[in-house]
């Protein structure tokens, strides 16, 4: 059985006979009207996007809705589209894992084409250009991560590539950013034809960050009068070209090798992962969670795919907005990031696991529904409840997805203001409720401040999970050893007063006290993290 069109025409019966959910629609007609007829490319084809939109896209042609697929592109890593999409024919394969420990595996073809974004490939390039310049086209989305919308390094400097482009203008550019401006500047010549650009990408206000940057290409090249003047207007006019808010949510870990094992003992063949030149790790098929959740700002100049009977959810920027604050600062966010302090230092490989600690359970049900859910912004569509629910007893338990507390511990320091401070905050403004019985939010801050010893709960050193303030914070919890000796705690409260990382001033408001008193017990020697989290969780 081999994952490519030939292959799953020759082996139907066997794919079927062993599971597999195969695409229905047919896949000529689809992909010639989109080949003529254009409505949706997306850059960043990873495994969120085949896990999701892709899907759906598929379900909704299987089921007459939908009559174009996608197109897909890629322009940070090419081998992405030579070693992976075309030699399975832009097939992927989809392991949906469930909790009640089942596998739903489909084939998903709903891409119809690849694309390779490379302003020195004439061939694709063309093709690219002759996309962007066809009326039809709809929207044009994008997965590549909130550092792929930045046009400066660390230091705040232009990067090289976009310093390059910003000189020569939409004709060739190099950088990932200029070579997608130059294909709505090809649109612009077309005819100022409207378009969505939509970022699909996990990180707040994802649209207005495409936006920075596309106008920040638009101004440049105007003012140096490498563009046509009418470009800038072109990009400001929101009736002509816009750019959505949205919020995204499923979980897609790695790859995972027992997922690939499965599938090799159903008799596919050549699921091996490729690591590309780039070091990415790309294979033919997708490991995901069950549950899955697309809002995006209804902001479509030139009308987009009826995505809404897949259960992409369109609505106003202000509902987009509550939807990911519902998420990220309450009802699951701040969830995973407890689990991955106290994982780590409990010795946990997977978060699932310790969704089977009762303490560490309990933990996360009053940081959502007692600490948290009293001050969620309800966005309406979704119910913050019902979300809790799904994410304690459905999403974070689920034993099939194979994902670690360590991988979300990474950059805790630039997660801590979001995943809580928001919270204290609108416990602060409250005249119903009191910031000082927040008893567990301030055990994860304690928590965090242990996990900085780099030691674990048995006493064994670990690395922590690469985060940019590592450096800075560590220091602040070098002097204190795994020992019951009285401690003097004054040293920590210049970290505790640092707004950047807590979102609020911890002595200010009256809460760094209860969290160095947390961090004394949990330093107090080998097994006080397992104590100290029983003492205040179970009573």
């Amino acid at each position: 059985m081999k994952l490519t069109r030939e292959g799953i025409k020759k082996d139907k019966a066997e794919f079927l006979a062993k599971g597999y959910q195969l695409p229905t629609f047919d896949y000529e007609a689809v992909a010639a009207k989109t080949y003529a007829n254009p409505t949706w490319i997306h850059f960043g084809a990873g495994n969120i996007f085949r896990a999701f939109q892709a899907n759906v896209v598929q379900t909704l042609l299987n089921e007459g809705v939908l009559d174009t697929g996608l197109i897909a592109a890629e322009g940070y890593d090419y081998e992405i589209i030579e070693k992976s999409n075309r030699p399975h024919d832009n097939l992927s394969l989809l392991a949906t894992l469930k909790s009640n420990n089942t596998v739903e595996k489909t084939v998903v073809g709903s891409i119809t084409e690849s694309l390779i974004l490379d302003s020195q490939n004439e061939k694709e390039y063309s093709r690219l250009k002759e996309i962007f310049a066809n009326p039809s086209l709809q929207m044009a989305s994008f997965t590549i991560t909130e550092k792929g919308y930045s046009l400066v390094d660390g230091k705040g400097d232009l990067l090289p590539a976009i310093q390059e482009d910003y000189k020569s203008g939409p004709v060739a550019p190099m950088s990932y950013l200029g070579k997608v401006v130059s294909l709505l500047y090809t649109r612009y010549e077309a005819g100022a034809l409207p378009l969505a650009m939509v970022s699909m990408d996990n990180c707040s206000h994802n649209g207005d960050k495409l936006y920075a940057a596309v106008l920040a290409f638009a101004t440049v090249w105007v003012e140096n009068k490498l563009c046509h003047e009418g470009f800038l207007a072109y990009v400001k006019d929101s009736s002509k070209v816009s750019f959505p808010w949205s919020m995204i949510d499923k979980i897609t870990p790695r790859p995972d090798q027992k997922v690939e094992e499965m599938l090799l003992a159903d008799g596919l063949e050549e699921l091996e992962p490729v690591i590309t030149s780039k070091n990415t790790y790309i294979a033919p098929f997708v490991n995901a969670e069950e549950c899955e959740y697309l809002v995006i700002e209804d902001a479509f100049p030139n009308g987009h795919p009826a995505l809404e009977k897949g259960g992409i959810i369109f609505t106003a920027r202000e509902t987009v907005d509550k939807v990911e604050k519902m998420k990220v600062c309450t009802c699951l966010n701040p969830l995973h990031t407890a689990l991955a302090v106290y994982g780590c230092l409990l010795g946990y490989t997977l978060i699932s696991d310790e969704m089977k600690n009762p303490v560490l359970k309990k933990m996360v049900e009053i940081i959502g529904y007692k600490e948290g859910l009293p001050v969620v912004v309800n966005p309406g569509i979704i119910d913050p409840k019902k979300f809790i629910d799904e994410v304690v007893n459905i999403r974070i338990p689920n034993p099939f997805l194979p994902d670690t507390p360590q991988r979300i511990a990474t950059d805790t320091s630039q997660k801590l203001a979001i995943r809580f401070g928001e919270t204290i905050k609108a416990y602060e403004k409250s005249s119903e409720l009191n910031t000082a019985d927040l008893k567990l939010i301030p055990l994860v801050f304690a928590g965090w401040l242990r996990y900085l010893m780099a030691v674990d709960d048995k006493g064994n050193s670990f690395t922590p999970s690469s985060d940019p303030l590592l450096a800075t914070a560590t220091p602040y919890v070098a002097g204190y050893k795994l020992d019951a000796s009285p401690k003097d705690l004054s040293g920590l409260d210049k970290l505790l007063a640092n707004e950047k990382i807590f979102g609020v001033n911890l002595l200010e408001i009256g809460m760094a006290d209860l969290v160095k008193q947390y961090f004394a017990e949990l330093s107090s020697g080998i097994g006080a993290v397992e104590k100290t989290l029983e003492k205040y969780v179970l009573h």
